[in-house]
C-alpha cells in the first residue's frame, strides 16, 4: 500500500518587483520552508524546481545549484517544466515521489524572476505557449481572455461589473497577505475605468508581472507525525490536458482539462465538491475565476458570476475563493504560482492564515497552463 502523503512545511517569499537574482529567490523560499518544517537539509532526498521554461536568466542547471545553496546534497535534483502550470506539476511530482516510496522527504521550490523583462517581451514569450496556428496570427493570452470574457458575458447575460467584482474581492484579500504583490484595495469604478487591454477586459482584470518563489516540504503522514503537530494531508493531486489549439475546442468556455483534473484529484482524495471549504484558482485574468469554478463543478454553468455578486466566493462567504489574493493581487511569478496556491491552502487548513483565516478543513487548488491547455488540481486537508 502506498504511504499517505503530507505537507509539513510551506513558505513563500515576498512577491513583487524584487532585485534578487532567481537563484537567491529560490533559496530564500527553500530555506524558509525547511525551517518551517523543522527538518535538517541533509534529510531531503528529492529536490524539485518548478520552472516555466528550461532556463532562468540565461542559465540552466539551477536544480543542482540550488541543492548546493540549501545544503541538501546528495539529494536527487531535477526541474519540472510545464509552462504556467509548472507549480502545480511540481506539486504532482512531489506527491508522486513520496507516494511511490522513492523519497521520504521531498522539497519543492517554484520561482520566477520576471520584472527585469519588458512587458512586450514577456507578452511574446507567454504567447509562444499558444498553438503555432494561433501564434502566427498574433493571438496572445490577453486576447484569448478578452474573447472568452466577451463570449461569456454575451452568452449568460452577465453584467460587466461582475468581472470587476472579482478583481475587487481578490485585491481585498491581498490586503491581508503580507507577501502579496498588491496590498491595496480597489473599487468597482477603478476597475471599470482602468485602461482597456483586451476588450472587454481592462488593466485591473489582469494579474501583475511579479518576481518571487514558494516552497513545500512533502513527506509521509507517518513521518509528519514525528516532526510536527501542524501538518496537512496531501490527499489528492491530478493533472490533465486539453486541445492545444483553443479554436478547435467544441466550447472555448468549457475548460475540460480543469474539469478532468479536478474530478480525478477529488476522487483520489475520496472527496466531492460538497466537501471543499476553500479554493485557490488561477485567476491570471478575472474571467478565469468564473470558468474554473464552473469547470470544477463548484458552480453551475453560466452561474459563477452570480456567486461573486452575492458574496458566496468572498472570504466570509460559503465558498471562499482566492483568500491569498489570487494571482490577481498576490502576483504571478509563473512557476511559483501553483506552489503558492498550496502554501495558502496549507495555512488555511492548519489554522495559520492569520487575518485571512476561514473555517476550512478541505482546500482545492487549480493551476492552469496556457488558456486551459493543461491543468493540475490539488486537494489538501486537515488532519485530526
Amino acid at each position: 500500500m502506498s504511504p499517505e502523503v503530507a505537507v509539513v512545511g510551506a513558505a513563500m517569499t515576498q512577491f513583487g518587483d524584487r532585485e534578487a537574482w532567481i537563484g537567491d529567490l529560490l533559496a530564500e523560499a527553500g530555506r524558509a520552508c525547511l525551517a518551517d518544517a523543522g527538518v535538517d537539509p541533509a534529510a531531503v532526498e528529492h529536490l524539485l524546481i518548478a520552472r516555466a521554461s528550461g532556463e532562468y536568466q540565461g542559465q540552466s542547471g539551477l536544480a543542482n545549484r540550488l541543492a548546493g545553496e540549501l545544503g541538501v546534497e546528495p539529494a536527487y535534483a531535477e526541474g519540472v517544466d510545464q509552462t504556467s502550470a509548472a507549480g502545480g506539476a511540481g506539486v504532482y511530482e512531489a506527491w508522486q515521489s513520496v507516494a511511490s516510496g522513492a523519497s521520504e522527504l521531498t522539497l519543492l521550490v517554484g520561482g520566477e524572476k520576471m520584472t527585469h523583462e519588458s512587458t512586450a517581451r514577456l507578452s511574446d514569450q507567454l504567447a509562444a505557449i499558444t498553438h503555432p496556428a494561433e501564434y502566427k496570427h498574433g493571438v496572445t493570452m490577453p486576447a484569448f481572455a478578452g474573447l472568452a470574457a466577451r463570449a461569456y458575458l454575451d452568452r449568460y447575460d452577465a453584467p460587466r461589473e461582475s468581472l470587476a467584482e472579482v478583481a475587487v474581492k481578490n485585491h481585498e484579500n491581498g490586503v491581508d497577505n503580507p507577501n502579496a504583490h498588491f496590498q491595496r484595495a480597489i473599487d468597482v469604478e477603478t476597475a471599470l475605468t482602468s485602461p482597456v487591454v483586451a476588450d472587454p477586459l481592462r488593466l485591473y482584470d489582469f494579474c501583475p508581472i511579479s518576481d518571487g518563489s514558494a516552497a513545500l516540504a512533502v513527506t509521509t503522514v507517518e513521518r509528519a507525525r514525528e516532526l510536527t503537530d501542524e501538518f496537512a494531508r496531501l490527499a489528492g493531486v491530478a493533472g490533465a490536458t486539453d486541445t492545444h489549439a483553443v479554436h478547435e475546442r467544441a466550447d472555448p468556455l468549457a475548460l475540460d482539462a480543469v474539469a478532468t483534473a479536478g474530478r480525478r484529484a477529488l476522487s483520489r482524495a475520496d472527496r466531492t465538491t460538497d466537501d471543499v471549504d476553500v479554493v485557490e484558482l488561477h485567476d491570471m485574468f478575472t474571467i478565469l475565476e468564473f470558468l474554473q469554478l464552473e469547470a470544477l463543478g463548484l458552480a453551475d454553468r453560466g452561474e459563477a458570476w452570480r456567486d461573486t455578486r452575492t458574496g458566496r466566493t468572498a472570504r466570509d462567504g460559503d465558498l471562499p475563493v482566492n483568500t491569498s489574493g489570487g494571482l490577481k493581487s498576490k502576483g504571478h511569478p509563473i512557476a511559483a504560482s501553483g506552489v503558492a496556491q498550496v502554501v495558502e491552502l496549507f495555512e488555511q487548513v492548519t489554522g495559520q492564515a492569520g487575518p485571512r483565516q476561514v473555517d476550512a478543513d478541505v482546500g482545492l487548488a487549480s493551476n492552469l497552463g496556457g488558456f486551459g491547455n493543461c491543468s493540475v488540481a490539488t486537494v489538501i486537508e486537515a488532519v485530526e
